[in-house]
């Protein structure tokens, strides 16, 4: 039995099993609704359920809270059709035009910026033809089944292997493995892995003209780094700041580029924030968290957009205040959250 859900906005339907969620039968149809990351930890694919029933698997409850739940609002990622829908949701144009496959890799490189990032090269086959669209990411096919997500951090027209930023979480099953925690098995240069994709609806919205505001914390900069050099092959002329932070400098690990790109790119603004400067350090620069960083520069942001990508707890809290606090308009603000096990732990459903 299958239910058919349909798209207030457009008018567009298409059919849901109830054994897979609305995201996954979107998808499967060439609907591309928000998302990021797919189990119920980030909150990017929260939409209103204008009429119908849902049964949600195991989520969040920073992403979907019991008020939102009562007021209507569903997490698509982990909803499953009881019954016709009728939904609220944004469509996504432009993701669905390039398809999802499993593609092989060869590490082509393992470079080490700071202690706990190592950027991967990963090198395609010469036949292999990946496309994807700048801010999007890949799932690693792990060998017990597993997967793990890394945005890319190149850009589509860049020459040469895909490159991601990995930052290591002791006790990560990938992780681990790209650092060598366990001696008996670590990453090494000319491995092979898998992986699947391009995913995700965080990459730039070009139909805008507006001004624009990165909010970036750890190695969220990667699929905003694949988006500016993107703008800057394709000439996209915006105006642009980027606020990048860390706890401590050494988490800017790639400080030395931002700065290139401030000398390079017209009307371009880089701000780096340390949130736990030790005296050693001799921070000079701004401290706190970076979202807040944005707020007192940019106290009205109803003529930006935002891409904010980091934690969960970082995109969440920059999401309610700008909307909030700096009337930035919901439907401008892009995320892309950074799920660690820890955001996983399913609280609610």
């Amino acid at each position: 039995m299958s239910y058919q859900v349909t798209l207030k906005s457009s008018g567009k339907h298409f059919e849901a099993n109830p054994e897979e969620t609305i995201l996954e039968a979107a998808l499967r149809q060439g609907i591309t609704l928000p998302y990021g990351c797919k189990n119920g930890a980030c909150g990017s694919c929260k939409g209103q359920l204008v009429s119908g029933t849902v049964k949600h698997g195991s989520h969040n409850e920073t992403a979907l809270t019991p008020a939102e739940k009562t007021a209507g609002s569903a997490l698509f990622c982990c909803a499953h059709a009881q019954s016709d829908l009728l939904i609220n949701v944004r469509e996504i144009q432009g993701a669905s035009d390039i398809s999802i496959r499993k593609v092989p890799c060869r590490v082509n490189e393992i470079h080490r910026p700071s202690d706990d990032v190592a950027i991967l090269k990963l090198q395609l086959p010469a036949a292999e033809r990946f496309q994807f669209l700048a801010g999007q990411y890949i799932e690693f096919l792990l060998k017990d089944g597993q997967r793990r997500a890394y945005s890319i951090a190149s850009a589509p027209e860049a020459e040469g292997p895909l490159e991601l930023h990995i930052r290591h979480l002791p006790g990560g099953l990938f992780t681990d493995f790209v650092f060598g925690a366990n001696a008996n098995s670590a990453l090494k240069v000319k491995d092979i892995l898998r992986f699947e994709g391009p995913m995700g609806s965080f990459f730039l919205r070009e139909d805008s003209k507006k001004p624009i505001i990165f909010v970036a914390a750890g190695t969220g900069l990667a699929p905003i780094k694949s988006i500016i050099e993107y703008m800057q092959v394709k000439k996209i002329q915006r105006p642009i700041t980027l606020y990048w932070g860390g706890r401590r400098p050494s988490d800017l690990y790639l400080d030395s580029l931002c700065r290139t790109w401030e000398q390079d790119i017209p009307d371009f603004r880089y701000v780096p924030v340390v949130s736990d400067a030790l005296p050693e350090d001799r921070w000079a620069g701004r401290d706190g968290f970076v979202h807040r960083a944005a707020m007192n520069d940019f106290t009205d942001m109803s003529a930006y957009q935002v891409y904010a990508c980091g934690a969960p707890v970082v995109v969440n809290a920059a999401r309610s205040d700008f909307v909030r606090r700096c009337h930035l308009p919901s439907e401008e603000f892009f995320a892309d959250s950074f799920t660690s096990a820890a955001d996983l732990a399913p609280v609610g459903a």
